[in-house]
């Protein structure tokens, strides 16, 4: 890789890294059965991993989350969430690599191939069952996870619609140069 495309690849990484950590910190409402919160991080997450391919997007999340975590008071939390939502980033990746691989003609939902947004519920699915046993074992009480459940499948489905909107929005501007699954690889 050339010396100019690192360097444009770690800056990307490093910007995806700071728009994951406020999307998470800026705006939380803390969930009644858990000791978290619901935020808007995981729609930086999923557009990190279209920018940045499974890889780079494991290390925005994990990164931009666990920062979110420690810098707003969830400390407790901060290594499971690096955790939780590197793996979230991965498995999207993954599953949206295999699966463009296998096939020529993939449906699109806007601009938006559907293996994109099958990969986010893969990866929100991930998260939910992570964070419901985290927050089982933070509480001492398994009830307490599985109730917090529900606000984490809405945190991950609205983040999964906002990244929807803006990959349409961006797939339509000559930014969609920058992302790895972009249409003309997947068409």
């Amino acid at each position: 890789m050339p010396e100019k495309d690192r360097t444009n690849r770690m800056v990307l990484t490093s910007l995806m890294v700071c728009l994951v950590l406020l999307a998470t910190y800026i705006i939380k409402v803390p969930s009644p059965f858990t000791q978290g919160y619901v935020h808007l991080g995981d729609t930086m997450i999923f557009l990190s991993v279209l920018l940045l391919g499974k890889k780079g997007g494991a290390v925005a999340a994990g990164l931009g989350s666990g920062l979110a975590d420690l810098l707003g008071g969830y400390a407790a939390y901060a290594p499971w969430t690096f955790i939780i939502k590197a793996v979230m980033a991965f498995i999207m990746g993954a599953f949206i690599e295999a699966t463009t691989k296998k096939k020529k003609h993939h449906i699109k939902i806007g601009s938006v191939p559907l293996v994109e947004i099958i990969g986010m519920i893969i990866a929100g699915m991930e998260m939910v069952i992570g964070y419901a046993l985290v927050d089982g074992v933070l509480a001492g009480n398994m009830l307490s996870g599985i109730l917090g459940a529900p606000f984490n499948v809405g945190q991950f489905t609205v983040g999964l619609v906002l990244a929807t909107i803006l990959a349409m929005a961006l797939y339509k501007t000559p930014a969609k140069k920058f992302f790895i699954y972009r249409l003309d690889q997947v068409e």
